[in-house]
């Protein structure tokens, strides 16, 4: 662990990652007697309205990716009106490179169920579906006998939270994903419970609004929901002590975070760390540095969508500025994949471009016809057929589709041209020594006679 005291790993070890099969599932009695469900015991004694204000106030930020404050999100629901509210639980882990979600709910799925009935209680939230994704299927048993633990004991079901401690009722499902990358995204994952192809929505109007079935929902990560029992337990400025504060004026990165690091790395694993930890301290003091001695040549900071870090950014901070300061989308899922000195980058973007050409969804034509041409392109480069022409044409295509330049529905065309672009403008040299120079003159071309 980097932090002193763990704080959602307190009670499995996640340095190494070593062998799944040495690892025990904590079991509700196990829990227990670990402090298990005495944040939810003190949750019930507060007033709703006071626990989204303490989410509030610690700044918690969502681990699942795109970094927004969990108890803002909270208060865009509307007030109750007697009629049905979810929470949706996103453990579709589908982004290339995570696998920290996959951590909690293997090994300690009751500390994410309790960070249920807490935001449940908070947000008035009466029903909550836990969505996960569809290849985690020994994972999927392992929160399904949670959810029954639970209810055995009283947490969920008829009598109340906790055994009757509060009269509001919360009822939890286990729904499993069909496998598809884009049910990660809040709507399409909506769309999906819904038995709907998982097409994400046009928004306005915004889930906490008008989300699953058409009633206020609130979608949270595994990992904010893990976090909610350590700070109602020990309070905002206790979680506030971890992490660090905004180096550009922005909003901080307070917390700890699990970070998944893979790649060229002696000890690849989920460590426990500070948001703002650099990368390289990340690898070098606990993931046991590049792997046989080479020397790092770039990063992709938390799953593929994000973008690449290049070689001069070994030292970059892993906190919620990394977008601003270092030319990548976002921290993401703070789970970096590591690549040494003898990778081809080219053959990484076109590993790239390939898995999202295969998850598009199709809905959107920019993002549907854009990530065929982005394969296609890089496949000739890679390959030595392109030109010079070739190459800015897939810088052109790549700029020209998703949510940032106005034309898709959800971000999933971002992440494809984020990680193409970034990879070609910080490596800019290996991909012009793969095509050839472009015509210069009708018929000619340079070097023939």
């Amino acid at each position: 662990m980097s932090l002193k005291e763990p704080v959602l790993c307190k009670r499995i070890p996640t340095q190494p990652w070593g062998n799944p099969k040495d690892r025990k599932i904590i079991t509700y009695d196990q829990y227990v007697k670990t402090g298990g469900y005495e944040a939810l015991d003190k949750a019930l004694g507060m007033e709703p309205a006071q626990i989204v204000d303490l989410v509030k106030d610690s700044q918690l930020r969502g681990r699942g990716g795109a970094g927004f404050p969990c108890g803002l999100k909270w208060t865009f629901l509307p007030e109750p009106d007697g009629g049905r509210r979810y929470l949706c639980v996103n453990a579709d882990e589908a982004e290339p490179g995570t696998f920290k979600d996959r951590l909690l709910i293997d090994y300690d799925p009751h500390l994410v169920l309790e960070g249920i009935a807490i935001a449940c209680y908070a947000c008035q939230l009466d029903t909550a579906y836990f969505f996960i994704r569809g290849e985690y299927r020994h994972q999927a048993q392992v929160v399904e006998n949670a959810i029954q633990e639970a209810y055995e004991k009283g947490i969920f079901g008829d009598k109340g939270l906790m055994g009757g401690k509060s009269k509001f009722k919360v009822e939890c499902y286990l729904h499993r994903s069909a496998g598809a990358y884009i049910c990660g995204e809040e709507t399409g994952l909506i769309e999906a419970i819904e038995g709907k192809r998982a097409w994400p929505r046009i928004k306005p109007p915004f889930p906490a609004v008008e989300g699953l079935f058409g009633r206020p929902t609130i979608v949270n990560n595994v990992e904010t929901l893990a976090a909610l029992g350590p700070i109602v337990e020990q309070g905002a400025e206790w979680f506030k002590k971890m992490g660090c504060e905004s180096s550009i004026k922005g909003p901080p990165s307070f917390g700890p975070k699990l970070m998944g690091v893979s790649g060229h790395v002696n000890t690849p694993g989920v460590y426990e760390c500070d948001l703002g930890i650099p990368l390289s301290t990340l690898v070098n003091e606990y993931a046991g540095g590049m792997r046989g001695g080479k020397k790092f040549k770039g990063a992709i900071a938390g799953g593929i969508s994000m973008g690449i870090l290049g070689p001069d950014q070994f030292d970059a901070e892993m906190d919620f500025d990394i977008g601003k300061k270092y030319n990548v989308m976002g921290l993401g899922t703070a789970c970096p994949t590591i690549f040494d000195e003898d990778t081809d980058m080219v053959a990484v973007a076109r590993n790239i471009a390939r898995f999202f050409k295969n998850e598009s969804c199709g809905q959107c034509t920019p993002c549907r016809e854009g990530a065929q041409w982005i394969y296609k392109l890089l496949c000739r480069i890679e390959r030595g057929d392109a030109t010079s022409k070739d190459l800015d044409l897939l810088l052109e295509i790549a700029g020209s589709m998703g949510i940032m330049p106005g034309t898709t529905i959800c971000g999933l065309a971002d992440g494809n041209n984020w990680a193409v672009r970034t990879i070609v403008n910080k490596y800019r040299e290996e991909f012009e020594a793969r095509v050839r120079p472009s015509c210069v003159a009708v018929g000619m071309t340079v070097g023939t006679s």
